[in-house]
């Protein structure tokens, strides 16, 4: 069976070629720098929830996603991360008119089986009542070599061994065995939902007894539902990480994760351990509300990114399954000294932001603490900027959790944060594949320095080097 980079499982080793950042943006790149790819803006698509987004061996990124309507499967593609927010989208199916797949169709996902392109998602039927919930999942596949062309069917139902109420089904490889992983209420079991695990027969059909990964127990799990559902799979640092969406589709809907030893046998559930904390919840600071139901994929540099559906607000009219307004978004994924995934926060809209490690400080980065700016370790939120672009090609660097903000540099050159309107606007200069510099607008041969854990805008002097460049991850 073929083996498919997607929204669920990125595989390790999957780097890709390096960049010059933000190059384009500022128009400095130094002298046979590559030419950058844009830098996403979130929320990444408007109206698209349960986001699929994955980078396939054609070097384009396929998107699909639940349309607010439920009528449709959708489609898009793009050659860069950003160009997915104006990409054509194309229709590949609507529901039916009647019978078991003629009411919500939810939660598409697109994967390469044995050369040919499917696409599970759940529906149920239409006619109002209860009736509608009766959500299983099925499968469309496309009769050609190109998913944005070709002519798509219905290929059939998932057979679940307990035809019971699944949805959220994703595929993935592991050691050679394609396994199939969902959502589902078992009988006998009072949750919403629990995740299963099965190797896969064919795209339809299991090759063996399903496990039970999972019940939603914890009390950040149970919150409005109890939920289990959405399953996606990061193979890293020797580990499967399998993330999962928890509670209500409101903003208390959250990641929980399970981690398994890729060496172990991921079909006996007491090799998985549970988070016992959400990995990623909701940010009242970034007004990012009910983050979750997400995919991995990686960025035109090879870097590992997260992608989830979250709102602008929290209040919502109404049930949450008819508010629109879960929105696509992206962010860049960093890892622990134990090699596990630190998701952060969501970062908010605008730019994705970076991190810059300066490189005479291995393990640091640029960060504040309040209104103190410096070099050092400490949380990924403190130390994500965005370079919020401004007149002539120069930024300001903004950091996530303080958006009005930015950092300014005084007369002595002590840095700061002060208000953006005040902030000192920098040249970002690509100075190697992942190395930026930042030029002080206005100040001539003034560049961001880094001395012994202390930052601050000056001159560089030989007797004393300091660094001017910062890694970028």
């Amino acid at each position: 069976m073929m083996i498919d980079v997607n929204r669920r499982l990125f595989l390790a080793g999957t780097a890709g070629t390096a960049v010059a950042a933000q190059a384009q943006a500022t128009g400095l790149a130094q002298p046979g720098a590559a030419a950058a790819a844009p830098v996403p803006v979130n929320p990444l698509v408007r109206n698209r929830a349960d986001a699929q987004v994955f980078r396939h061996t054609d070097g384009w990124y396929y998107l699909t996603g639940s349309v607010p309507e439920y009528d449709r499967l959708v489609l898009r593609r793009s050659r860069t991360i950003a160009g997915l927010a104006t990409a054509p989208e194309r229709v590949l199916w609507r529901h039916e008119k009647s019978g078991p797949m003629s009411g919500f169709i939810w939660a598409p996902e697109l994967h390469l089986i044995d050369g040919k392109w499917i696409m599970y998602f759940a529906a149920g039927p239409s006619g109002g009542g209860e009736d509608v919930f009766r959500i299983r999942t099925y499968a469309v596949v496309c009769d050609g070599r190109d998913p944005m062309t070709g002519k798509w069917r219905v290929l059939g139902k998932f057979q679940s061994p307990f035809d019971g109420f699944n949805l959220d089904s994703t595929s993935f490889v592991h050691r050679g065995v394609r396994y199939f992983c969902w959502a589902e209420r078992e009988p006998g079991i009072e949750t919403n939902s629990n995740l299963y695990l099965a190797p896969m027969k064919t795209p339809l059909t299991l090759a063996a007894k399903p496990a039970r990964l999972t019940v939603p127990t914890l009390d950040w799990e149970v919150r409005g539902f109890k939920v289990a559902e959405a399953p996606a799979v990061l193979a890293r640092n020797g580990r499967l990480f399998l993330t999962y969406s928890a509670s209500a589709t409101d903003a208390r809907y959250c990641l929980g994760m399970l981690t398994c030893r890729d060496d172990a046998d991921i079909m006996n559930p007491a090799n998985w351990t549970k988070s016992p904390e959400p990995v990623f919840v909701t940010s009242r600071v970034t007004n990012v509300y009910g983050p979750g139901h997400n995919s991995f994929t990686v960025d035109e540099q090879g870097r590992d990114v997260l992608v989830y559906h979250g709102r602008d607000y929290e209040a919502i009219k109404g049930d949450p399954l008819f508010d629109p307004n879960r929105h696509t978004r992206v962010q860049r994924i960093y890892y622990r000294d134990d090699g596990t995934p630190d998701f952060g926060i969501p970062v908010g809209n605008g730019p994705v932001p970076d991190r810059f490690s300066p490189v005479n400080a291995g393990g640091q980065f640029l960060r504040h603490q309040g209104s103190r700016v410096l070099a050092g370790k400490g949380d990924i939120a403190s130390s994500q900027f965005r370079s919020v672009p401004r007149p002539g090609g120069a930024v300001v660097l903004v950091p996530i959790d303080a958006p009005d903000r930015a950092l300014t540099a005084g007369s002595d050159g002590a840095v700061s944060l002060g208000p953006v309107g005040q902030a000192t606007t920098f040249l970002r200069q690509n100075v190697g594949k992942d190395e930026v510099r930042f030029a002080a607008a206005g100040r001539r041969g003034q560049y961001l320095l880094h001395r012994a854990g202390t930052v601050m805008v000056g001159m560089q002097d030989r007797a004393w080097p300091p660094s001017t460049n910062f890694r970028v991850s």
